[in-house]
C-alpha cells in the first residue's frame, strides 16, 4: 500500500478539521529577474532560479477536489502555464466555511506574499505535485 502523498494530507487535514476549510492556491511562474546579474541571466537560462511571479489564484473547498492531478488539469484550462502552485487553508466559523470577502482577502495577501517573495509559510508544489522547499 503506497503511502498519501503530501498533497493527499494536505486535503486530508483540512476535511477533518472541525471547522470548514477552503483551500487557497495560487500559481505562479520563474522570471528573469530585473537588471539580471550574468550569474543570475546564466541560472535562469539553465532552469535554475529567477524570481516568482504570481499568474493566477483560486480557492477549493476540500471536498471539490479529488488530488493533485484535477487541480492542474482545471489550471492548465483555465490559464497560463506555470511553475509552482502554493497552497494554504483557511478556517471558517461557527460551522460555516469562510465567506467570500475573508477568501478574497487572504488570496490577495498569498498573491502579494507570493509577489514579495515571502511565501515560507505556504506549501509549494511544483507541476507534477511533489512538495518543494523554496529559499
Amino acid at each position: 500500500m503506497t503511502e498519501p502523498s503530501h498533497f493527499q494530507q494536505l486535503l486530508a487535514a483540512a476535511r477533518e478539521q472541525s471547522e470548514p476549510h477552503r483551500l487557497l492556491f495560487v500559481f505562479a511562474a520563474a522570471e528573469l529577474p530585473d537588471r539580471p546579474t550574468p550569474a543570475q541571466r546564466a541560472g535562469f537560462l539553465a532552469g535554475r532560479g529567477g524570481a516568482l511571479v504570481p499568474l493566477m489564484c483560486v480557492d477549493k473547498a476540500p471536498g471539490d477536489l479529488a488530488g493533485f492531478e484535477a487541480l492542474a488539469a482545471e489550471s492548465e484550462r483555465a490559464g497560463p502555464p506555470w511553475q509552482v502552485v502554493f497552497a494554504a487553508a483557511l478556517a471558517g466559523r461557527d460551522g460555516r466555511p469562510p465567506g467570500e470577502e475573508d477568501v478574497e482577502s487572504a488570496l490577495g495577501a498569498m498573491v502579494e506574499a507570493v509577489r514579495l517573495g515571502a511565501f515560507g509559510r505556504f506549501a509549494a508544489y511544483d507541476r507534477s505535485g511533489e512538495p518543494l522547499i523554496l529559499s
